[in-house]
């Protein structure tokens, strides 16, 4: 029995292994965009590494990089990243259903790792959730993808003192690659995200000269969260 135990673990750890290697490849490139990045925006190694790893949100560490480079106050950072993760709270309670066979202890320290890429992939193999040692396949989705995150995020914060200020500069397109990237499936499959994303676009345009850019970002994205109740109130997404 103790063998079967065994094998059974090393099988979950060796499937979680697999099952997230995708998005390491992915997270890598990306994890090196931000490292750059971020330095060129005069944050440290040290703080962009912490950041990685207390926060490890792509999209919003993008966003925060950005708006610290444009010197926007710490408030308006802080209210602009948590309104953009709000998310992150309606993906980890899906999350925790799906393993609502596992004790508690583990749900919580699971749905901590939850980002857009390993609830996807978790998503793909809720099959798994019905095996013995389950929590070991997801929490190795997770922890190969923070670890590839953090890492590389290291290593774009070393490479963005010794690369040539001319390539970190044209680096910058990845933030806008990156939220393209997050936009465009959706529009495809839901054209009237497009409508929410247009005024969202238009809100922070016209507002950022009167209120700043930070809070013009802020405003943005909750009135086009407003806009986005009554203009897809209709489809079911």
């Amino acid at each position: 029995m103790q063998l079967e135990n065994k094998n059974q673990i090393t099988m979950q750890i060796r499937d979680g292994v697999i099952a997230g290697s995708p998005i390491v490849i992915g997270y890598l490139p990306i994890a090196i965009a931000f490292g750059v990045l971020a330095r060129q925006a005069g944050i440290s190694l040290l703080e962009l590494t912490s950041m990685s790893l207390l926060v490890f949100a792509g999209a919003a560490q993008f966003m925060a990089a950005g708006m610290i480079g444009l010197g926007v106050s710490a408030i308006e950072i802080i209210i602009a990243t948590f309104v953009l993760n709000l998310r992150h709270f309606v993906m980890a309670l899906s999350f925790v259903h799906q393993l609502q066979h596992i004790p508690l202890k583990w749900k919580g320290t699971l749905s901590i790792g939850v980002t857009d890429e390993t609830f996807s992939v978790s998503s793909i193999y809720k099959h798994k959730a019905e095996q013995a040692y389950c929590h070991l396949f997801y929490g190795t989705i997770i922890l190969t993808s923070y670890a590839s995150w953090v890492f590389g995020s290291f290593l774009g914060g070393v490479l963005g003192d010794v690369i040539p200020e001319q390539l970190t500069q044209s680096m910058g397109v990845a933030l806008y690659a990156m939220f393209i990237g997050l936009l465009v499936p959706s529009v495809r499959k839901y054209k009237r995200i497009a409508v929410v994303s247009v005024c969202a676009m238009l809100i922070n345009y016209l507002l950022s000269p009167l209120i700043g850019q930070g809070w013009g970002i802020v405003a943005g994205t909750i009135l086009g969260a407003v806009v986005g109740i009554f203009v897809l109130e209709e489809e079911k997404i």
